[in-house]
């Protein structure tokens, strides 16, 4: 299974499907490639209704058909655009065109509807995308419930997690292995995923990436 990072939150999965999460392209200074340039897509799944996580979705379901995953107003809001979509909500569990969604809790805000988190689970392995989120005890169910392979956890702090509060998170996720995202876009979200691994030792693996480049699962 291969794991690209698109830049920010965004996270293209590869496996027996084509997974996109949060692809913020256009207008993102991380982006690693455009949305243009997403030709094939089975699943793109949106965590929250902001522009950094929304992003190109819709275009990219759009030119390759993908069915959009997203709390029940982002739902709607693509069915308007012609997309298929399904809507879900916290706690809830659905099948994608193959591809098994688990929508969690965040902590965060949205213009619509509720921040999530989610897991997917493909090809034998449980993956979470945080989302936009702060530390919150609730992550200790998804350890218990999921045990990830891999975790994706927002460490540039303000609007997320920082550093101390991602370690911590890693902890409570028991995830075997994590990748950083949401930081370095702007200046705002500045972080150093180096001492983001320092802080998780030896609770898990700490993989960073470069904007565009790809980790074998």
């Amino acid at each position: 299974m291969e794991i690209t990072w698109l830049g920010h939150s965004g996270i293209k999965i590869k496996g027996s499907k084509t997974v996109i999460i949060d692809p913020f392209l256009t207008g993102c200074p991380a982006a690693s490639a455009s949305p243009e340039e997403i030709t094939e897509a089975d699943v793109v799944i949106v965590t929250h209704y902001h522009s950094d996580h929304l992003g190109d979705a819709f275009a990219i379901c759009k030119q390759t058909g993908a069915t959009c995953v997203g709390i029940h107003e982002i739902a709607v809001d693509a069915e308007a655009e012609g997309i298929t979509a399904e809507g879900m909500n916290i706690g809830g569990t659905i099948d994608a065109r193959g591809v098994r969604v688990h929508m969690v809790q965040a902590l965060h805000s949205a213009e619509k509807g509720n921040p999530a988190g989610v897991i997917i689970e493909m090809d034998g392995k449980k993956i979470y995308h945080a989302g936009d989120t702060g530390l919150t005890y609730d992550m200790k169910l998804i350890g218990e419930f999921f045990k990830p392979d891999l975790s994706f956890i927002p460490i540039g702090d303000r609007y997320t997690m920082g550093i101390p509060s991602a370690a911590k998170a890693v902890e409570f996720v028991q995830t075997k292995k994590v990748i950083p995202i949401h930081y370095n876009t702007f200046p705002i979200v500045s972080a150093d995923p180096e001492e983001f691994k320092k802080k998780v030792g030896d609770k898990a693996e700490v993989i960073i990436l470069k904007p565009g480049e790809t980790y074998n699962l």
